[in-house]
């Protein structure tokens, strides 16, 4: 199992590094997106200005760097597993004068710093890639200091998430894709209803919340749309790296036909669902 473990782990990693180029073209148009989710997860932190926070598979540096802002006396911690990603991250940081953080490479299941030592833990959507989701909370709730808070956000299902299901699902339709092992690392691992809350509470946490929230990707076009998600999206890249240049003309025409007929207006304002879940040490 271990060894399985790792696999993943450097796979995704690989993967990460490979498309970091992607993130910092894309950086902006992607982190004004996800910005209400990393609000929320400062939310629920309840920081404090002197407040020691760690920023699990943070990327290119969000929410971390918007957390440092709120700690001014304080300091953040912003890991990831890919080299590549943090770079962009530290260059965001120069850009913005953040100067109270520091990046470290590193595994969550295997984080590098000592018990209780962190007020508080923010990870925005990195819970449903964790090849052990229970090792990675129990390691967030091991460098938490008691009376600390933990918040995660996550994608919700299928259903709610069209902003990735029109483009992957049009690729499925004519590739035929094999499904993924039951379990496996993915994009909607923790959708359902009560998952990763269930999971902290494993870990040990208490007065554990969890909220849903929605909104869209507003592309402005479907060209737009189709760039972002062939620069960003590895699962996309993947799949149509297989296909030939007939195929790939015609699921580029179905997923616009099929976007102008969920959202008629044109601007490729696609619906997204996530949710957000803390607890207390």
């Amino acid at each position: 199992m271990e060894t399985q473990l790792e696999e993943i782990r450097e796979q995704q990693k690989q993967t990460w590094n490979k498309f970091s180029a992607g993130w910092r073209k894309w950086d902006d148009f992607t982190m004004d997106w996800l910005r209400p989710m990393g609000e929320a997860i400062i939310h629920s932190l309840h920081l404090q200005p002197t407040d020691v926070v760690l920023d699990v598979a943070a990327g290119t540096g969000e929410p971390g760097l918007s957390i440092a802002a709120r700690v001014p006396q304080g300091r953040v911690v912003i890991t990831d597993l890919a080299e590549s990603m943090l770079a962009v991250a530290r260059d965001n940081a120069a850009k913005k004068g953040v100067s109270n953080f520091e990046t470290v490479v590193c595994d969550v299941s295997e984080l590098p710093f000592a018990d209780n030592t962190f007020d508080a833990v923010s990870c925005r959507f990195g819970f449903m890639f964790f090849p052990d989701m229970l090792r990675a909370a129990q390691e967030m709730v091991r460098v938490l200091k008691p009376g600390g808070r933990v918040a995660a956000a996550v994608w919700s299902v299928p259903a709610k998430n069209v902003w990735v299901t029109a483009i992957m699902g049009t690729i499925s339709a004519n590739m035929q894709l094999p499904a993924p092992p039951p379990g496996a690392p993915g994009m909607f691992r923790c959708g359902a209803p009560g998952f990763l809350a269930d999971i902290f509470r494993q870990a040990g946490l208490h007065h554990v919340t969890e909220q849903e929230l929605t909104g869209t990707l507003n592309c402005g076009s479907n060209d737009t749309y189709w760039n972002f998600m062939n620069e960003v999206a590895a699962p996309v890249v993947g799949a149509l790296s297989k296909a030939d240049d007939e195929l790939k003309a015609r699921i580029k025409q179905q997923v616009f036909a099929l976007v102008d007929e969920k959202y008629p207006d044109g601007t490729a304002a696609l619906d997204y669902g996530t949710v957000v879940v803390s607890g207390q040490k």
